[in-house]
């Protein structure tokens, strides 16, 4: 029997797929890049029209002995090695290392791990793209020239370990003009007035708020107008002028793409980026099943394109029928469009088989898998249901001049929110809202009034969710690069995030200043997003990449010789804290890492000595009376400990409040679901006590 060879990136990849080929197979893993660009130098001759130094990456020597030898020993070599531009690229330099000849059909790709797609791309093998090639090799060395020209500049000029990169330069600069919006924002003053009204018929009371006057929408700018009009409006009658029914649909959600998942799964998990995608790829190359082995449960994770297989929709829509019935089932199957600039490689993210359901695999999955595979699959199921269906009213009630409007909606048929809702970054969910029975020319009577003053509200900070959103909205980076692009920003200490919001750092701030001032070119929104339609279109054969980086490299250099001459030694004084170092009567600095600030020692590298800032809540340890503090967990997450640890080992993970336990006087902390909302609850697991929590809880 003759011997064939898979290499793969991943040993999960390769047990998924050695299952599906059996005998006569043998599949390997390459554990992703075998070489690239050498670490410790540019790796790019710039005067050699960009020629690419790559190298066997360090620790890869026995691997790749271990591929050749079994190469060697094979009549065919596969690779199947991701189907993306970096997928293409590993197998591009397998084959240099292999010794594959080019041109040779050796690359073989699927959009999901199960036996028919694996087997059918055996059968189906072909060239390497260079195209896909060329591409991922502009994307590489653009982005090594411009980290590894920028960055040491920034070590010399600013402060060592910090880095400059073309698109996550970018993703600063977006979080940081949002601090300055904000920053620089002046709320304006507004006015609601709404009535209580009473229906003569029933009895029922509803709320209804002022509209116009006339024809005029009206806005209330202080409280001086809303008594002008409750002046104007005194004595007069309250009658239904209008009693407008009417219906609307709400459509199903389009399957996942790599950008929706990311924010979905940030809005309603509570996920990071780089977790989504951890997760993704495992549930992607492949878990233990109980009784099957590994199995890949979900299509390939780094995808722009909403497009699903014919064979996937049929199988769908069967199951909507079987678990929901008929009358959930679309005539046709929904279609979605992918937005404009997606390069629609790829199917949208979906389960392998909706017959795997997130029920059946419950013992076979941990807790994070299988949160991120209900999500995938209700989204899928959801997205060929039909529209939900709505009945709606608005009221108009006339009193003189002035016009309130009461506007109702109910729900008369789910359809696909009997499964699936979307989220949103407020995390508000959808209620009906419901009125009374009126009819036209009925007198209402007014119960009371209610003016509430307002302030307009500044720009929201960015969330992880809705960072993605924007960078996929301006057309900067490409489905790969969203989550590295946010962990690297927060680990270089630019941006820090505290309970899901992005903040900028005043490191992240000089950083960009100088970005921004010296690289204008490079920060430009439009110039980074034209950069990926280049790269496009080195992919479909239109641009050569030597080309791109020739019309690039001139300015930029340029840009560097600027720099280089103008930029002084910048210092960035640390913010000085009444705490004394206990080792050296210093006193210590904020200084801002990874997890978020810190305190440390100014008399570095003598004394090393730093401790976490403590922020007291003002309640006292159950255990010993002492303070309650917030501390962060080495993965930053936020919980409440005793400020005498380790003496007292007191912890929680929610936060505590003043009010003691009713019932046994116990500590109670608060908790916070979406199911549930927030509710408080005894810490004392024995007495059980819980409620709703209200605003004047404390």
């Amino acid at each position: 029997m003759a011997k064939k060879l898979v290499v793969v990136e991943s040993p999960a990849k390769a047990k998924t797929i050695k299952k599906y080929l059996g005998r006569g197979y043998t599949v390997e893993a390459s554990m992703g890049h075998i070489r690239d660009l050498p670490k410790s130098q540019l790796g790019v001759n710039v005067e050699d029209n960009f020629e690419p130094k790559y190298i066997t990456i360090r620790g890869k020597g026995e691997l790749l002995a271990k591929l050749r030898k079994a190469a060697k020993t094979s009549d065919k070599v596969y690779l199947a090695t991701d189907p993306d531009r970096e997928g293409e690229a590993i197998s591009w330099h397998l084959s240099h290392l292999l010794g594959i000849k080019e041109n040779e059909p050796c690359r073989i790709e699927f959009n999901e791990i199960t036996k028919d797609a694996v087997k059918n791309a055996i059968k189906n093998p072909r060239p390497i793209n260079q195209n896909l090639v060329d591409a991922q090799q502009a994307r590489r060395i653009l982005d090594r020239l411009v980290g590894y020209k920028i960055s040491p500049l920034l070590w010399r000029k600013v402060r060592k370990g910090l880095s400059a990169g073309r698109v996550q330069s970018v993703a600063s600069k977006i979080i940081c003009e949002r601090e300055r919006e904000i920053e620089a924002f002046k709320p304006d003053e507004y006015w609601n007035l709404k009535g209580i009204f009473i229906s003569s018929k029933n009895k029922q009371s509803f709320e209804a708020q002022l509209h116009s006057k006339g024809k005029k929408k009206i806005d209330l700018k202080s409280k001086q107008e809303v008594d002008q009009v409750l002046a104007a409006i005194k004595g007069e009658d309250y009658t239904v002028t209008k009693v407008q029914k009417g219906s609307r649909k709400r459509s199903a959600p389009p399957p996942f793409t790599t950008s929706t998942m990311q924010q979905e799964a940030s809005r309603k998990l509570g996920f990071t980026t780089k977790k989504t995608m951890m997760l993704a790829q495992q549930l992607y190359e492949g878990v233990d099943v109980k009784g099957e082995g590994s199995v890949g449960l979900i299509t390939y994770m780094r995808t722009d394109s909403t497009r699903v297989s014919d064979q996937a929709l049929a199988e769908v829509r069967t199951i909507i029928q079987e678990k929901f019935g008929k009358d959930y089932v679309p005539s046709k199957a929904n279609i979605f469009r992918s937005k404009k600039g997606s390069q629609d490689a790829h199917e949208a993210i979906r389960p392998t088989s909706v017959r795997y359901s997130p029920k059946d695999l419950q013992s076979s999955l941990k807790r994070d898998q299988l949160r991120l595979y209900t999500l995938i699959y209700n989204r899928f199921m959801a997205s060929q249901m039909k529209p939900a269906l709505y009945e709606t009213l608005t009221v108009n009630i006339s009193a003189g001049e002035y016009i309130f409007r009461a506007s109702g909606s109910r729900k008369v048929f789910p359809g696909y929110t009997a499964l699936y809702m979307e989220g949103n970054d407020e995390g508000k969910e959808e209620k009906d809202i419901m009125l009374p029975d009126l009819e036209e020319g009925e007198k209402l009577e007014l119960k009371e009034y209610k003016s509430e003053q307002k302030f307009t509200q500044p720009p929201a900070r960015y969330t992880e969710a809705s960072l993605v959103r924007a960078l996929e909205d301006m057309g900067i980076g490409r489905p790969s690069t969203y989550a590295p692009t946010i962990s690297t920003i927060i680990s270089r200490g630019y941006v820090v995030r505290d309970a899901r919001i992005l903040y900028p750092t005043d490191l992240g701030f000089i950083v960009n200043d100088l970005m921004d001032k010296y690289f204008p070119k490079i920060m430009e929104y439009k110039f980074t997003a034209a950069m990926e339609e280049k790269l496009d279109k080195i992919e479909e054969g239109e641009v050569n990449w030597r080309d791109l980086l020739n019309e690039f490299y001139p300015s930029f250099a340029d840009y560097l010789s600027h720099a280089e001459q103008d930029i002084g030694k910048i210092e960035i004084k640390d913010e000085e804290s009444d705490v004394v170092c206990e080792k050296c009567g210093a006193n210590m600095v904020i200084k801002t890492g990874r997890y978020g600030k810190f305190l440390a020692c100014p008399n570095f590298p003598k004394c090393r000595n730093t401790k976490p800032i403590v922020e007291e809540i003002n309640i006292p340890c159950p255990k010993c009376s002492a303070q309650i503090v917030v501390r962060k967990s080495k993965r930053g997450r936020k919980f409440y400990g005793c400020s005498n640890y380790p003496e007292c080992d007191f912890v929680s993970w929610d936060m505590p409040i003043k009010d003691p336990c009713p019932k046994c006087g116990a500590l109670m902390t608060e908790k916070s679901s979406r199911a549930n909302g927030k509710t408080v609850q005894c810490t004392n697991k024995e007495c059980g006590y819980t409620k709703e929590k209200k605003d004047d809880d404390k």
